[in-house]
């Protein structure tokens, strides 16, 4: 084979379909599961406390780095997985069982570790599976263990098993799933109970963020109101100042939208994604309905769709309200802005009103200077023409005195006209 330049994530991706693979599971058995949300980032703590276990009952520890691993510690079988949200640990103890519920494969764990497990508990779930031969049950029978009013149950996996549950928690905390094994095959087994498991965390992971939904649409209609008396009182306001006020208030309506969105936007896009992978798995178990009982299927449209149309429509509302408050923003911006051209446009002809004051102003007093100038010049000239007469040559004083002015007077318009131009090409220098 020749030799390759290899992308470094090139086995890693490979790899990542075969990672959290399913357990092979031999009915009669039971199993409980338990989520913990993360309250620190990183899947260090969870590792660490995972290691400890697998310490104390002299089993190899976990690859650093790891975000999964199954082992058999005698008593029950581990299998331990990292989310990017929270943490699931799925204890499995096989054996024979006539209450399906009394002593769970958790019961098999040491307190001590598991009241140390990193996190907080979100998810509690005892699922037992019973062995084909066992007794059959009636529905009246599961009444012992679940809550009848809210049972659902079907045949799954193409008629090779039923299952029942009530999506309650009981007296233990844990909620409970009951499987009865009709010709499930090992790994059938794995996966029928791993989606159960799925569907009961990606589940509580999903509602998480009804209630802040709730919370975030009463803001939203806070808001919302605001933006309406905003938009009421907009063609009545008059003055630059006044427009300059309700822009600041948009501008604050638009900073607290803001940070509504930055708080929610993560929970309703996640909320999203794991309601989508509650409707994969519960599509997955293939459920065929049992007489007199609804589905896991009709469970959720009932029960979890309105609460996820819920935070849609909140999400909906909330990237809706902030398109209008800047829609509203960008026109008060616009009318602040002609405002304010306005001003400057009547603020630049009296400029020029002024220029033009200025120039008359310039003009008159250089005339005067011309004639100011002449006149001294002339003078001049009246003394000088007295002197040469006085030296007794015969000059006309008053001749000369009145030919001058009109020479004089040329000449300092002249020198006057040629400093304007002067300091004109100086000034366009200095502008270019």
């Amino acid at each position: 084979m020749p030799e390759f330049q290899e992308h470094d994530l090139r086995y890693s991706l490979v790899n990542e379909v075969h990672a959290r693979p399913f357990e092979q599971l031999r009915p009669p058995l039971r199993a409980s599961h338990i989520a913990m949300l993360h309250t620190e980032p990183g899947a260090m703590r969870d590792h660490r406390h995972v290691a400890e276990l697998c310490e104390s009952h002299g089993l190899p520890v976990p690859n650093e780095g790891a975000t999964h691993y199954s082992a058999d510690f005698g008593a029950f079988r581990l299998k331990w997985e990292w989310h990017s949200e929270f943490a699931t640990y799925t204890f499995f103890r096989g054996g024979e069982f006539t209450d399906p519920f009394a002593r769970p494969a958790i019961s098999r764990v040491s307190e001590d570790w598991l009241a140390g497990l990193p996190g907080e508990l979100l998810v509690a779930v005892n699922i037992a599976v019973e062995h084909r031969d066992a007794p059959e049950r009636s529905i009246g029978d599961l009444g012992e263990f679940l809550v009848a009013d809210s049972l659902a149950g079907s045949r799954m996996a193409g008629g090779n098993a039923v299952a029942w549950t009530d999506f309650r928690l009981h007296e233990d905390g844990f909620g409970r799933i009951l499987v009865r094994d009709v010709g499930l095959r090992s790994r059938q087994a794995g996966r029928l109970v791993q989606r159960l498991l799925e569907i009961e965390t990606y589940r509580t992971m999903a509602l998480r963020t009804l209630p802040l939904a709730r919370e975030a649409g009463a803001e939203i209609t806070d808001a919302a109101g605001e933006l309406n008396e905003i938009a009421e009182r907009m063609p009545q306001i008059e003055g630059l100042e006044d427009e300059k006020a309700m822009l600041d208030r948009l501008t604050r309506l638009a900073a607290r939208l803001e940070r509504l969105a930055s708080r929610n936007s993560y929970r309703f896009s996640a909320a999203a994604a794991y309601y989508a992978l509650v409707e994969a798995r519960v599509g997955e178990l293939r459920e065929e309905r049992i007489e007199g009982l609804q589905t896991i299927d009709e469970f959720m449209d009932r029960r979890m769709v309105p609460a996820m149309r819920t935070c849609q429509s909140t999400a909906i509302r909330q990237d809706r309200l902030a398109e209008r408050v800047a829609r509203a923003t960008t026109l008060l911006r616009t009318r602040v802005d002609l405002a304010m051209e306005a001003q400057n446009r009547d603020l630049l002809r009296s400029m020029d009103r002024r220029a033009r004051l200025q120039l008359r102003l310039q003009e008159t007093v250089e005339g005067l200077s011309v004639a100011a100038i002449s006149y001294y010049l002339v003078g001049l000239v009246g003394y000088a023409a007295k002197g040469v007469a006085a030296a007794g040559l015969p000059v006309p004083v008053e001749l000369v005195t009145g030919l001058s002015i009109p020479v004089v007077v040329l000449i300092v318009w002249s020198a006057l006209q040629r400093v304007r131009r002067r300091l004109a090409r100086d000034d366009d220098t200095a502008e270019n």
